[in-house]
């Protein structure tokens, strides 16, 4: 059998903490998902940096997932940047705010951040400028990664605040400082980073319980099917009339 150094258990044991404690934070943070789609919103979504935003591209025009997402995607942030690049650009002031106003969300509006972290200036100026926007807000990240930062960090955002200070709904995902979870004998470095497997669990699970709530209020949610089997772009394209003109990245 392949030695994978604790690795699957770990990421099981996270996982199985999320569904032990964050029932009722999916619950509540699908009930403003479903409400955006009751009421013909977008579900906006972002990463505040680097590999943080692939759970965003995980969301986005996903076979069964849900079709009004809108990708709050700034290449700039992402891994398909230069990695010193986007390294520094989340830890630039202003720069996030700048991404939320670019997309102009609007009151009410639902956004998704996504940092595990949650703490540097690339998601917590996205924050402010969407709170202060009055726009609803699902965080997802690590209490560890913000209780266990010093104030005086140098990647901290200079108001020394915490991604989950601005959000109406905190759904921990228990990614532990340094995400790394691995040590293998020899190297005195760990590997086998856990957040990316954790947050796409968490992704999933709010659209599943996303769909499960509209149903129960006798809505039709809208939800993509695969365009590689037989019949699937015929069945996206109502979908992709209707959101082509509102979602940039389509």
């Amino acid at each position: 059998m392949l030695n994978d150094f604790g690795y699957y258990k770990s990421i099981i044991e996270n996982l199985e903490k999320i569904n032990a404690t964050q029932e009722e934070n999916i619950k509540a943070a699908a009930s403003l998902m479903a409400d955006a789609i009751e009421n013909d919103r977008l579900i906006n979504v972002y990463g505040g940096g680097g590999h943080t935003t692939l759970p965003v591209g995980e969301m986005f025009f996903r076979a069964g997932g849900l079709s009004c997402i809108n990708p709050l995607m700034e290449i700039g942030l992402s891994v398909f940047n230069q990695a010193l690049k986007y390294l520094e650009l989340e830890r630039t002031v202003n720069y996030g705010a700048s991404i939320i106003k670019y997309y102009d969300l609007k009151k009410d509006d639902v956004l998704i951040i996504f940092h595990n972290i949650g703490i540097n200036p690339a998601t917590i100026d996205a924050a402010m400028e969407a709170k202060k926007r009055g726009v609803k807000i699902i965080a997802v990240s690590s209490e560890a990664w913000q209780k266990e930062m010093p104030e005086d960090h140098f990647i901290r955002h200079p108001n020394k605040t915490n991604l989950f200070d601005y959000a109406d709904v905190c759904i921990e995902d228990f990614n532990p400082v340094g995400d790394a979870v691995v040590n293998v004998p020899g190297l005195d470095t760990p590997i086998g980073p856990v957040s990316n497997v954790v947050d796409f669990y968490i992704a999933h699970l709010l659209e599943i319980e996303t769909v499960r709530q509209c149903i129960e209020r006798g809505i039709t949610p809208p939800v993509w099917s695969s365009a590689n089997t037989p019949g699937g772009d015929e069945k996206n394209a109502a979908y992709l009339e209707k959101y082509r003109p509102r979602v940039k990245m389509l």
